[in-house]
């Protein structure tokens, strides 16, 4: 799996979901429960994750669209 996008905001992390969705990339969000353990403030980050092979053509879209994506590693 490849971290793609790391953030906060869970519009951001929904709007780069549905974009990847469009284009058949599949997608994962890590971290969602957190929330449970913090009180739902919103301090913790979600990751958004794909496959390995999905990880350039994501970055790329993302990118376009103005989506801040995380460094590779």
């Amino acid at each position: 799996m490849h971290e793609l996008v790391k953030t906060t905001d869970p519009i951001t992390i929904s709007a780069a979901t549905a974009y990847l969705k469009a284009e058949g990339i599949e997608s994962f969000v890590f971290d969602v429960h957190m929330s449970v353990m913090e009180g739902s403030i919103g301090i913790f980050p979600r990751r958004l994750m794909v496959h390995e092979d999905d990880a350039v053509k994501a970055r790329n879209l993302l990118q376009l669209i103005d989506i801040e994506t995380v460094e590779e590693k």
